[in-house]
């Protein structure tokens, strides 16, 4: 999921950038620009999901899209700055399973273990959220802004999420959002460091859930005040299963990492 706060960019000056005829660029470049951009990202996201971060070259990447690594320095100007863009783009894929900015909580909570089943089928995303997070914690590192940014942005939802839990009377007694939230993050990413380590030690989306329940009923039908639905938690775990292996299948390997 992206998760920075977006500043608004100062309008430039018409006479300096402004396409007009005779003059400047062509019209159509820019689109044409961002429509290669977007390429090169989905090119290098897949690449990575493929074989990791440290095994991709920006020329297999390059090679992808049908360009020269030159041409492809043209639009991010080093590996790291790449990256950090693919790790943006990774986060707008995982917006399709986790709807974090949602009002149905239940929606969200459900999301994110169907993203924990998912990201077992792309480990070379999970790798590269992994390895850049630690080494992003050096001040000064590109994707150091970033980190700082996407764990703001991702607390602060789930902690939403939570309190929309507790105004509706589902979430553990004693438990505050905030808590929960912090915690949740916590352990979707430890719990991606033990699966790279060891992949049959540790099944991410069975852990996540089974912690997810002891805060909450994850089975709670809440368009029924009445309680729980009886055949919700066999509904979800096969329409999260599902979704799981549709996107694993047809994103062709344009995963989305943790949350």
């Amino acid at each position: 999921m992206s998760e920075t706060t977006d500043a608004t960019p100062a309008t430039p000056p018409a006479d300096s950038t402004t396409p007009t005829r005779g003059r400047g660029r062509p019209r159509g470049s820019y689109a044409k620009t961002e429509q290669k951009r977007a390429e090169i990202l989905e090119a290098a996201l897949a690449v990575f999901a493929k074989g990791g971060y440290r095994s991709g070259s920006l020329r297999e990447i390059a090679s992808e899209v049908g360009m020269s690594e030159a041409g492809l320095l043209h639009h991010f100007p080093n590996k790291q700055s790449l990256l950090t863009a693919v790790l943006d783009l990774r986060d707008q894929h995982s917006l399709e399973f986790v709807p974090i900015e949602g009002s149905e909580p239940m929606d969200t909570l459900r999301g994110l273990v169907t993203l924990a089943r998912y990201n077992a089928s792309v480990p070379g995303v999970v790798e590269l959220y992994c390895t850049l997070s630690a080494e992003a914690t050096t001040p000064g590192h590109p994707a150091h802004e970033y980190f700082i940014g996407r764990y703001a942005y991702t607390v602060r939802n789930l902690t939403r999420t939570f309190e929309l839990c507790d105004e509706r009377g589902i979430l553990r007694d004693g438990m505050r959002p905030a808590s929960a939230a912090k915690a949740t993050v916590a352990l979707m990413d430890g719990l991606q460091v033990q699966w790279l380590l060891d992949r049959d030690s540790v099944d991410m989306a069975a852990e996540l859930e089974t912690y997810l329940r002891s805060l909450v009923d994850l089975d709670v039908d809440l368009a029924d005040t009445g309680g729980a639905d009886p055949g919700a938690a066999g509904d979800a775990e096969t329409a999260a299963t599902t979704d799981a292996e549709d996107a694993a299948e047809n994103a062709a390997g344009a995963g989305a990492g943790a949350v």
